[in-house]
């Protein structure tokens, strides 16, 4: 357990009503961290309730509302939980949603700034509100990012765009976190079997038929990707070494969930020239 038996340790986890949220906030209780559990809508938490009862970990788990696009929601449901608790040990900036579609398919920029403000201007407002709090219990910051955020990926270019502003925003964050005592961490989940996935494929239909010249390399790309998911990691899998971060005593700035993450992920990053990601992405569209 952490912490002492009768004050454990508070973790906060954004976007915990479905997939690796749900699955890292129920596990982090079970580590022994009292974790409050935030989403934009609580009257999904029946999910994330059930499994932290058939845990045993309901009275760990407490569920509040945060929508991490609403500046006033992030600092009120922040400054609640230190106010309740005393303390703001641990963050989990995981909320997030998907997008696929180029630009030129879309009707204007709403959707990409969209995708923006909670894949990217989310965490960013949440890592403010928190990092005070997280300064004064030499806590520490970890945050659910993509191999998108590494690799960029075709289609989905509004996504990768804010997972790889996440990634250098991280980054350039953890050294100067680092001198006033809060840890800086960023998991890459590949391929991921959740709802957030099937959210994904309601979307098939109506991108093919608004594909137009980008059809073919669409229709190749979707069956690539749907046929990737045979073999995903649960959301269970995923979450679990996101939380054993909670309890190491020196986080690494970034870790792969999965051996195919980290494979992939060090493609990127010996490629000097981007001929290796561009062959390897450029096959998925033949």
């Amino acid at each position: 357990m952490t912490g002492s038996t009768s004050t454990p340790k508070t973790v906060l986890i954004t976007g915990t009503s479905t997939g690796i949220g749900l699955a890292a906030a129920v596990a982090a209780a079970q580590a022994g961290w009292h974790t409050v559990a935030t989403m934009r809508d609580t009257s999904r938490a029946a999910d994330l309730l059930a499994a932290a009862h058939e845990a045993g970990v309901a009275d760990r788990v407490q569920v509040e509302r945060m929508d991490v696009t609403d500046a006033e929601s992030v600092a009120s449901c922040v400054e609640q939980v230190v106010a309740e608790h005393g303390r703001l040990d641990a963050v989990v900036n995981n909320a997030g949603a998907g997008f696929a579609g180029t630009l030129e398919q879309q009707d204007g920029m709403t959707a990409v700034r969209a995708s923006m403000e909670v894949n990217y201007f989310g965490v960013v407002e949440v890592t403010r509100a928190a990092l005070p709090h997280l300064r004064a219990s030499g806590g520490r910051l970890i945050t659910v990012t993509s191999v998108g955020g590494v690799v960029g990926q075709p289609f989905n270019e509004a996504y990768c765009a804010a997972k790889f502003a996440v990634e250098g925003f991280m980054e350039s964050l953890a050294p100067v976190a680092a001198t006033v005592g809060v840890q800086v961490a960023l998991v890459e989940p590949g391929a991921v079997a959740s709802e957030f996935v099937a959210n994904q494929q309601d979307e098939i239909a109506r991108l093919t038929a608004d594909a137009g010249p980008y059809a073919p390399a669409l229709k190749a790309y979707i069956e690539r990707t749907v046929s990737s998911y045979g073999t995903a990691q649960t959301s269970a899998e995923a979450a679990a070494p996101l939380v054993e971060l909670l309890d190491v005593e020196r986080m690494p700035l970034r870790i792969q969930t999965s051996d195919w993450a980290r494979t992939f992920v060090a493609t990127k990053l010996t490629d000097l020239d981007g001929s290796a990601v561009q062959t390897l992405t450029s096959a998925w569209l033949a």
